[in-house]
């Protein structure tokens, strides 16, 4: 039986060098940090991990690695995403060749697929693995909104076991566990909604705010679905809200390396055509983090 996932799973970033190359003994390094600091699942190769500007190769490499650092510690969902429903295959397939626990797949970006179009895409892709998958609704990232009605319909395919709602829409939530909740479950992905998608239901949180403070956000989980402490929940999300929302509101990649660097895990600029965050806006970072560290 595949293992449930829950709780806090970080859109690991992918650490490159000042040459951007990726960096594997980083990646090795930090992957047992975010471990060590309680996370309860690994998502390389997500948004956050530049997926989409690496070759196939690297793509392999940072799977692997991830993998092997993890261990068997915590299951390893990597992001599996391409232009074309044979590609998504391709990776689908390596990544669980690899032993990957599972895959996070978001609609094939650009070509603007239907809802019909993307049920088969997905059916093909359920057909052709045995792991089970996560959804990965981001029409900001892919143009492509995959609707509740969707969701319920790819949720009766027999590895759809997910879904990371990352719309910005509080009532997407609950309309999902609603319709299809006996069937799939759901994890927060848009930061700033992360306490009301718990109450309504959501299992776990995906973000890449995570690798900056792993810690916090594990501690925000067990609060808030483990000990069922509401109100100390909503006091640790509110210290937490101003870096979530500084995050939301632009250069997420980039601001996620970049507090990762404040925090002392360096992991390299991103990959261009993404650039570091400037020096005004390093400091407003510093000075969010430094105001969250004091409480």
């Amino acid at each position: 039986m595949a293992q449930e996932f829950k709780g806090i799973f970080p859109a690991l970033v992918t650490p490159m060098t000042a040459e951007e190359e990726i960096d594997i003994q980083t990646l090795t390094d930090f992957v047992n940090y975010q471990i060590e600091n309680g996370v309860h699942g690994l998502i390389p190769l997500g948004s956050t991990g530049e997926y989409y500007a690496l070759s196939d190769a690297e793509r392999e490499s940072v799977v692997k690695t991830t993998i092997e650092a993890a261990d068997g510690r915590v299951p390893v969902v990597p992001g599996a995403n391409a232009g074309s429903t044979r590609d998504v295959i391709r990776f689908a397939q390596q990544a669980e060749s690899l032993g990957s626990a599972g895959v996070l797949l978001p609609a094939p970006y650009y070509s603007l697929p239907t809802d019909d179009e993307l049920f088969e895409h997905f059916k093909a892709v359920n057909d052709a693995i045995s792991i089970p998958i996560m959804l990965y609704n981001y029409p900001g990232r892919t143009g492509v909104d995959m609707t509740p009605d969707l969701i319920d319909r790819l949720a009766d395919l027999a590895n759809v076991k997910y879904v990371k709602e990352s719309t910005g829409d509080a009532t997407r939530v609950t309309e999902v566990i609603r319709r299809s909740g006996d069937r799939i479950k759901v994890f927060c992905g848009c930061d700033t909604l992360a306490l009301e998608s718990f109450m309504m239901g959501a299992v776990g949180w995906v973000s890449g705010v995570i690798n900056i403070l792993p810690a916090q956000h594990v501690g925000l989980f067990r609060l808030a679905l483990e000990e069922n402490d509401l109100d100390a929940a909503r006091d640790a999300y509110f210290e937490l809200l101003p870096l979530l929302a500084l995050m939301e509101s632009g250069k997420y990649t980039q601001q996620v390396k970049a507090g990762c660097g404040l925090m002392g895990k360096l992991v390299g600029p991103p990959r261009g055509p993404l650039k570091p965050p400037s020096s005004e806006e390093i400091a407003v970072l510093n000075e969010t983090l430094q105001r969250l560290q004091e409480g």
